[in-house]
């Protein structure tokens, strides 16, 4: 499954055709719905759909063909659809055609338009904070850099010993220092094996992390992002004892590598961050609240296209499921908003401010109605200045 970045979106956004046809459609990874083959059947209704909307804007049958062959093709893929997450997202233009396999619950939704609907996608990039991941498992050391739905292990071969041995120069086995939970009078944790840990085996162990550390350094020299440690509790201790770089997480990540591969810890990893994350959202929503009526906020489509055109949001909040069409004239920034598609020569506003507010930098977030902060509007904005 590859993710989409904000160059794809980009990519995307500069399509434009008089046909552009953008499906959407929740999918499943398993189970009695995909072994009754619902996910299939859902595209199969929505190309049905969309057929009969190219057909009434006049275009002929072998036009129509040309356009949603690609999208008939994976239909009939029976392999493809063993491989899904939960939600796909289809492109489809003249010459143009893309399906994207991601994990966020889509409505079933089609678009014909000049350009392609992609509002409903932003979920992917808000919320989604990149954070770097650190396993400690006694000798076995890995860096990830990672975001809500995907990771990616950064080679730090040449920058920390191979292992412990390496570095405190003497034959090290992993039996020879076990851990038990539990704690002395003082409060400290407990360890046993040859050598209690709080002598010279714990100072082994620090100068081997302190290595590890100074190593790492030199990635995170210029960088903010947070860093979670997966690791047992002592080990988490130790390190922290060494540890120089300022944005580490005062709470460890626990968990069994023997029996949780990557895919598993990345998942509770982000369970661990997501509230971190999450605050800009809630931010953002009280700096709306706090803003209101001072000139840096807006309700109404007739400012905020235009100041998402220009890159003046920080913030855009849509009311998830809900639109806003009309006709944007881009010399005069002149907008006209309609109470729907009507005869398909309206654009959907929202998707275009959406767009446009998260290229130019700012965040979408896509929330209900009563999560709104002005929920008497479909689309409020905060603004940079």
């Amino acid at each position: 499954m590859t993710l989409i970045t904000k160059k794809t979106i980009a990519k995307l956004h500069d399509v434009n055709q008089e046909n552009c046809i953008s499906i959407f459609i929740p999918t499943h990874r398993a189970g009695e719905k995909v072994l009754q083959e619902e996910d299939p059947l859902s595209l199969k209704n929505q190309l049905k759909d969309v057929r009969d909307k190219l057909a009434r804007k006049g275009l002929n049958e072998d036009g129509i063909n040309n356009i949603t062959q690609p999208v008939q093709d994976l239909i009939d893929n029976s392999s493809f659809w063993r491989e899904q997450s939960d939600g796909l997202a289809i492109f489809a233009a003249d010459g143009f055609f893309e399906s994207h396999t991601l994990p966020v619950h889509f409505q079933a939704f089609n678009y014909i338009s000049n350009s392609f609907y992609l509002k409903p996608l932003m979920p992917m990039f808000v919320g989604d904070g990149s954070f770097y991941l650190l396993t400690l498992d006694r000798d076995n050391v890995k860096l990830y850099e990672c975001m809500r739905h995907s990771f990616t292990e950064i080679d730090i071969e040449d920058l920390i010993p191979e292992t412990k041995q390496d570095r405190v120069g003497f034959d090290y086995e992993e039996k020879n220092l076990q851990f038990r939970s539990g704690a002395t009078g003082s409060g400290q944790t407990m360890y046993h094996g040859q050598e209690a840990a709080t002598g010279k085996r714990k100072n082994e162990i620090k100068k081997y992390f302190r290595a590890i550390n100074d190593g790492l350094a030199t990635i995170f020299r210029e960088e903010t992002m947070p860093l979670l440690i997966a690791a047992q509790s002592p080990l988490f201790d130790i390190y922290k004892e060494v540890n120089t770089y300022a944005n580490l997480m005062e709470e460890n990540l626990t968990t069994d590598f023997s029996d949780t591969d990557i895919f598993e810890i990345h998942e509770l990893a982000w369970e661990r961050m997501e509230p971190v994350f999450d605050k800009v959202r809630k931010d953002h929503i009280a700096q709306f609240l706090d803003e209101q009526g001072k000139g840096t906020t807006s309700i109404g489509m007739g400012k905020i296209l235009p100041a998402a055109i220009n890159g003046q949001i920080e913030a855009l909040f849509c009311e998830n499921k809900a639109d806003i069409f009309g006709i944007y004239k881009e010399e005069n920034d002149l907008i006209t908003v309609t109470e729907g598609e009507e005869d398909g020569t309206n654009i959907s506003l929202m998707n275009m401010a959406a767009i446009k507010t998260f290229l130019k930098g700012g965040a979408v977030y896509l929330l209900e109605k009563e999560e709104m902060p002005n929920p008497n509007s479909r689309v409020n904005a905060l603004y940079r200045y």
